[in-house]
């Protein structure tokens, strides 16, 4: 375990290097303010506690700080690792400012819509552990708007091959786990719950409707629909229910309508889009085809560096062949000489060499051109005759 460590801190190092001065610094705050908590009670004074945030105590200071606040190790590590990814895949689509807003709204939105839904929890039961007793702090508000937003630039990527799941199922899933971690005591709050909730809920806004871009605001892309973090199953329910809902917000002019563009001066047939499509779809599939190509240059540069061990087999194989069969002086082959006259089984004569056999005991050799003799001649064991 301890040879590990050094690896794996030169690789935070390295990646903390080569990041923006926005993920160094909210990461360093995280840092600090979990060292600040061992002599100070940091989530009650910079986290967000329903009862003070409100009037008449109104500390609004901390919808801005509880988002970098942590009590336990673990904490800050998801926190850092957090900032961390959205500086290796966000920053370079969105720039170091859009990042810092993107975080800011989130966590602003995450911990204002968790108090007051304890203060409206209060209101239904009087009971004042939900005003007082809460304290609404940490990553997971934070993580919640990253992971939608992850779903929307990445969504295709596999996170899991075994069993097969996709980055765009993440926010669904992440919430399942807190809410199963919450029903069965391990965690001691709903707190995280429900600022992973806020945040995941108020980072589709943003990114739905508000986020500006080269095109316009926001994302009206389908694949980035409200239904789709939910099941196929669920989707035309969901679906039905956030148009209607959609549909109120743009009456009393929260969010805007869905407007087609038509470009009447394109070369060919008129063409209709969304606003806000077109950047995030060619980014979307930028994506895809980088990764194919480094998959498929990863193959050939395996199969170039690694020969087949057949064809080394085969051509060892054509070496020993070829290196075990004589030659003739002048340089033929033996094989290409060699004949087996019919009729006379056992005996393997070359043509030069039955020529002067025929000459030297007195026998005629009708029908063939005389050759200079052969100092090489070969017999097979024939079978004796009595």
């Amino acid at each position: 375990m301890n040879r590990y460590l050094p690896v794996a801190r030169q690789h935070f190092l390295a990646a903390l290097a080569s990041t923006s001065v926005v993920v160094k610094t909210i990461s360093a705050v995280v840092v600090l303010l979990y060292m600040l908590s061992w002599a100070v009670d940091t989530p009650y004074a910079l986290g967000v506690t329903p009862g003070y945030l409100f009037p008449p105590n109104f500390w609004v200071w901390t919808l801005v700080t509880h988002g970098v606040v942590e009590q336990h190790v673990w904490g800050v590590a998801a926190n850092v690792g957090t900032v961390m990814a959205c500086g290796r895949l966000l920053e370079p689509l969105w720039g170091a400012l859009e990042l810092l807003i993107f975080f800011a709204v989130v966590n602003v939105s995450a911990g204002l819509l968790a108090g007051l839904s304890y203060l409206l929890t209060y209101v239904a039961t009087f009971d004042l552990d939900f005003l007082f007793a809460v304290r609404v702090h940490g990553v997971a508000g934070f993580l919640g708007g990253v992971l939608v937003a992850l779903k929307q630039t990445m969504g295709d990527t596999t996170v899991l091959r075994v069993p097969q799941v996709r980055l765009k199922a993440a926010p669904a899933l992440v919430l399942l786990l807190l809410a199963l971690l919450r029903l069965s005591g391990l965690l001691d709050s709903s707190a995280p719950l429900a600022a992973y909730s806020y945040g995941a809920l108020s980072g589709w806004v943003y990114l739905r409707f508000y986020q500006r871009h080269s095109r316009g605001r926001g994302d009206m892309s389908d694949h980035f629909a409200f239904a789709s973090f939910f099941p196929e199953a669920l989707q035309p329910a969901v679906g039905l229910l956030a148009g209607l809902i959609h549909s109120a917000l743009v009456k009393i002019k929260v969010c805007r309508k869905m407007v087609k563009r038509y470009d009447v001066g394109a070369p060919s047939s008129i063409t209709i889009s969304l606003p806000g499509t077109d950047p995030q779809d060619a980014e979307r599939r930028r994506q895809l085809a980088l990764k194919a190509l480094n998959e498929r240059l990863k193959r050939v540069e395996d199969q170039s560096a690694w020969p087949s061990m057949d064809d080394e087999e085969d051509d060892d194989e054509d070496e020993v062949r070829t290196s075990t069969l004589p030659l003739l002086p002048g340089g033929r082959d033996l094989s290409s000489s060699m004949s087996r006259p019919a009729g006379a089984p056992g005996t393997t004569l070359s043509s030069t060499s039955s020529s002067s056999i025929s000459q030297s005991s007195g026998t005629p050799v009708t029908g063939g051109a005389q050759h200079p003799e052969s100092s090489i001649i070969s017999f097979e064991d024939a079978p004796s005759t009595s």
